[in-house]
């Protein structure tokens, strides 16, 4: 049975613990994540619905499918997923994420398998998934390719992945780290590392070689003017989002 090394970088998780007790206030630290979150989960949505040949219009579209939410922080993605019928257990590394996870949760009425834990801890003990959504996690990591073998192995065959990250160029690095965490202040500074971050064409390589099948990929593009998020198929440039599939 393989053993997967943990990819954690605690210097990372350190910052995420020291925000969990925010992730539900859409004026704090995590402001820039609730004004994405309608954007993601129409993507989410929309990738889950055709691949498994699912009615949106329907109550709760996605019953009977086990999903995983890793890197779920206080639990923005694994809600919604929740109240759509999914099966799902939302991980994290950074422990003070957790019990904020869980006491939302039972406020909003809702059952999710919350844990202390990681991707590859997952893989060892041999979970398996309908889908996956991996979220602004990859970028930090410790090393993206052996975590996204590990997530590989998380899906069931014909299981999808939802991998969103940001791109390395000079526009995401003025965009994400300048604007968001110096001139916005929407996030701590040294939230992110520009140096980690990955190209559209280095994540669907990453992918391939960890045994997926990217499918789709498209932008999350702010308008500065509307103060709004938007889906772009061509526009790439900062944030983006990707779906993959496991063959087989």
């Amino acid at each position: 049975m393989q053993v997967y090394q943990s990819t954690v970088d605690p210097a990372e998780i350190a910052k995420f613990e020291a925000m969990a007790a925010e992730w539900w206030d859409p004026a704090g630290k995590f402001k820039p994540l609730h004004m994405l979150n309608p954007c993601r989960l129409d993507y989410i949505t929309g990738q889950i619905a055709a691949e498994f040949d699912r009615d949106l219009t329907d109550s709760t579209p996605f019953a009977g499918l086990r999903l995983l939410d890793i890197g779920c922080g206080g639990g923005l993605l694994s809600e919604p997923m929740a109240r759509l019928g999914a099966d799902v257990v939302g991980a994290d590394a950074a422990e003070g994420n957790i019990p904020v996870a869980q006491v939302h949760a039972e406020q909003s009425g809702l059952h999710i398998d919350y844990r202390h834990t990681t991707a590859e801890a997952m893989a060892d003990a041999g979970e398996q998934f309908d889908v996956v959504l991996n979220m602004e996690v990859v970028e930090h990591v410790a090393d993206p390719l052996s975590y996204l073998t590990a997530t590989q192995h998380l899906l069931r065959p014909g299981g999808l992945q939802i991998c969103s990250t940001l791109n390395r160029n000079p526009k995401s690095y003025a965009m994400a780290i300048f604007g968001a965490e110096v001139v916005m202040r929407w996030l701590p500074r040294g939230t992110h590392e520009w140096s980690k971050f990955i190209t559209p064409d280095e994540l669907f390589d990453l992918l391939r070689q960890a045994g997926l099948d990217p499918v789709d990929r498209k932008g999350f593009v702010f308008n500065p003017l509307l103060w709004s998020w938007s889906i772009s198929a061509s526009d790439l440039s900062v944030n983006y989002v990707t779906a993959s599939v496991k063959l087989g």
